[in-house]
């Protein structure tokens, strides 16, 4: 990579203009006139929250949507590409966080795909692998002929997303977009891409940045530009913006400051009872995402699990409940430790999980509301295989009232309810099976302000009849007003648990910016060689 450095326009020169583009889709507005710019031999970072478009932002600008305002000018020429390949072409490749090559297809030929080395009209094989290595060996993979013409889905993760960056870049390009291009890689893979990214600085080319890691952020990246709903809200050099402001203008910070008084009222009055933990995860370790992860939860107990998105919070919470492999680490449930960690010994031991995505997780939307709230509990309503409707409909109705759930009827389909009323209707599901310990994952996500205060409640009521509780939330007034204390997780690991006093937006957002000790002594040892 090292030919041609230094030989591509002037440093800043403005390669991507996106001007005021906006983007509707059917009752969201994905993008309000945002405008970025993307300089030569600049690294760009494009950060926010879930939800602040800048995926949409990305497929605008690479061909998958058509804006419905605004221009995109690439290099003076105002360019409305009609795909992403027609964008490729035109010199914007971009690199995505899910792997998007061919696995049953050979590493050589997923790196060339489209661009074949030929001879005689039939693809020169011992060429295109001769050149593959060469390539990817400049990417730091120790490879040989043998491994190239193997199936690109024999390598591991992080070699792939290596063949995906290295194919991107080798690809005439004069702007790069990395989608979290290093969420499956291992730390020395993490050195080489930073390297890459340095090579394409001094080429000319401008990259594109985005991710949740803000030690990647201000290690490798120039500007930064800021979203949140849709909406630009800052753009500047990454430099001149410290880490606490870079996250309070990404979470946004006009919240009032309320919190939970104490702990509840059941730990109150159930003394030596809810000092014994009724969860206790020990050193878990998810592949990539969970490093080390300990925490505890009392009965009537509510602990917030905060963190940037990126931070590990699902993924943790997916360990606990047997949603995810665990590579090690331990559960306990009041006192009893978990053999296997799977999803039904979780839930016969009472710890359920209320997902993030409810809709592609959780509700099934072609049943009804009575058929959502009772499919957990069949095996509990049955006899020699046959279910009892009375009991089915007397546990409907006992929790469709207790929740305060806003349907025609039972049999409504669920798919017609408010978010709010969809979300209630899960809890009410496993609160069928007598739980121990909840898990909420962003429980109060997509319902309005109502809605949300509804469930915000339901959850304190729950603990005070002494529910374990851990609540995920990226909102920080959320995590503050409704729990009792709050682990605070960064890259899998966590950096800090807050109650008492501490547990106010000051200290929790500190806690979510900091940078790692390890982190700061790497930074020093490197320096900035930028």
């Amino acid at each position: 990579m090292s030919e041609g450095e230094g030989s591509g326009p002037p440093e800043g020169a403005v390669v991507l203009d996106v001007s005021e583009v906006s983007k509707s889709f059917p009752g969201v507005h994905a993008l309000r006139g945002v405008s970025l710019r993307l300089g030569a031999g600049r690294v760009h970072a494009l950060v926010g929250e879930n939800g602040a478009g800048k995926s949409t932002l990305i497929k605008v600008m690479t061909g998958v949507y058509r804006p419905d305002g605004g221009t995109v000018r690439l290099a003076d020429s105002e360019v409305g590409f009609a795909d992403p390949i027609e964008a490729q072409r035109a010199g914007i490749s971009t690199i995505y966080q899910e792997i998007n090559l061919v696995p049953l297809m050979s590493v050589a030929r997923n790196l060339f795909l489209g661009r074949e080395p030929r001879r005689f009209g039939v693809v020169d094989v011992r060429t295109m692998n001769r050149d593959a290595v060469t390539v990817l060996r400049d990417y730091g993979l120790d490879v040989d002929a043998s491994v190239v013409a193997r199936p690109l889905r024999t390598l591991g993760l992080g070699a792939q997303q290596m063949v995906a960056i290295a194919r991107a870049i080798q690809i005439d390009a004069r702007v790069v977009v990395m989608d979290e291009p290093t969420s499956s890689l291992e730390r020395r893979e993490v050195i080489t891409l930073f390297e890459v990214i340095r090579r394409l600085r001094a080429r000319g080319i401008a990259v594109l940045y985005v991710s949740h890691r803000l030690d990647e952020l201000y290690t490798i990246c120039d500007d930064v530009t800021v979203m949140r709903d849709g909406s630009v809200v800052h753009t500047g050099k990454l430099a001149e913006l410290d880490r606490l402001k870079l996250v309070s203008l990404m979470l946004g910070r006009d919240m009032a400051q309320v919190k939970r008084n104490g702990v509840t009222a059941f730990a109150a009055d159930h003394g030596e009872i809810a000092e014994k933990p009724v969860l206790r995860a020990e050193d878990l370790q998810v592949r990539h995402r969970v490093h080390g992860v300990s925490l505890d939860i009392r009965p009537g107990e509510v602990v917030g699990l905060g963190g940037l998105l990126g931070s590990g919070r699902s993924e943790t919470a997916k360990a606990i409940a047997g949603g995810m492999k665990r590579d090690g680490g331990t559960v306990e449930v009041a006192g009893s430790r978990l053999r296997r960690a799977t999803a039904g010994e979780a839930v016969r031991a009472g710890v359920v999980l209320l997902p993030e995505d409810r809709k592609a997780e959780g509700i099934i939307p072609s049943l009804s509301v009575r058929q959502n709230i009772a499919l957990a509990a069949l095996p509990r309503l049955s006899r020699i295989g046959l279910v009892s409707r009375r009991k089915q409909d007397e546990i409907v109705a006992y929790f469709m009232d207790r929740l305060r759930i806003k349907a025609a009827g039972p049999e409504q389909k669920v798919s017609e309810l408010s978010g709010g009323n969809q979300q209630k209707v899960l809890l009410a599901r496993w609160l069928c099976l007598h739980p121990k310990v909840l898990l909420l994952d962003e429980p109060t996500r997509g319902i309005d302000v109502g809605a949300k205060a509804e469930v915000q409640k339901l959850i304190d009521e729950l603990a005070g009849d002494g529910l374990g509780v851990l609540l995920i939330s990226s909102e920080l007034e959320e995590l503050i007003e409704g729990s009792d204390r709050v682990v605070v997780l960064r890259e899998g690991t966590v950096v800090s648990e807050l109650d008492g006093d501490q547990l106010d937006e000051a200290h929790l957002m500190h806690a979510l910016a900091s940078e790692s000790v390890a982190a700061e002594a790497e930074n020093s040892e490197a320096g900035d060689d930028r």
